[in-house]
């Protein structure tokens, strides 16, 4: 017996989210059945919503419903340190630690050439013009403890050797190997604190 073709294609649709499988979303879509039509209508608002009004803010590629990012317009923040992180996911994380002042700028993705992603590929070019423009003083890399991760930094690093900036990377608190987003926060911000200078001995 089959569910109905409705279901069925909920269910098909669940499914193409990462770490959800068939039991899952069979859950997923038979609680949607209980939930008021309220609820029902605010989540195909919202699930409609993410394709068209979600964006990248010009400035640092975080998400944003306008063309510049929360983050950005705040002109409170140390103008003088950017951390440069992996992906937008990366940003709500350090900001939930509350103890980063300055701005951000997500490169989107990792140098791997195994993978077929090569420098060009993660838009560096528009870091470097942004560290030049803003008159950054200081780099931290806080991307994963992993060989892309290194191969990335150390990359950065070479291309802003001979500018005036300081490029440190998050401390080795964080375990090599580890998603950013299953550290633990007070590791996290321990890291994020003890940050080191990127060398090519390091």
């Amino acid at each position: 017996m089959h569910y109905p073709t409705t279901i069925q294609n909920l269910i098909e649709c669940f499914k193409k989210i990462p770490g959800v499988g068939e039991k899952t979303a069979e859950r997923y879509s038979l609680a949607l059945l209980d939930l008021d039509q309220e609820v029902i209508d605010l989540f195909s608002k919202s699930i409609e919503n993410t394709k068209k009004k979600i964006k990248k803010c010009s400035i640092c590629n975080n998400l944003t419903e306008d063309k510049i990012c929360d983050i950005c317009k705040n002109k409170k923040r140390d103008k003088k340190l950017l951390c440069v992180v992996e992906d937008p996911k990366s940003i709500i994380l350090f900001e939930k630690l509350g103890t980063f002042n300055g701005y951000y700028h997500v490169i989107n993705g990792l140098i791997s050439p195994l993978d077929g992603v090569n420098p060009e590929d993660i838009d560096l070019d528009k870091l470097i013009s942004r560290i030049d423009k803003d008159e950054i003083k200081e780099v931290i890399l806080a991307v994963k403890p992993s060989i892309e991760g290194e191969t990335t930094s150390l990359y950065i690093s070479k291309l802003l050797k001979n500018k005036d900036v300081i490029v440190s990377k998050i401390a080795h608190g964080v375990p090599l190997g580890t998603e950013i987003d299953y550290v633990d926060s007070l590791t996290l911000s321990l890291a994020l604190e003890n940050r080191k200078e990127v060398t090519e001995d390091n």
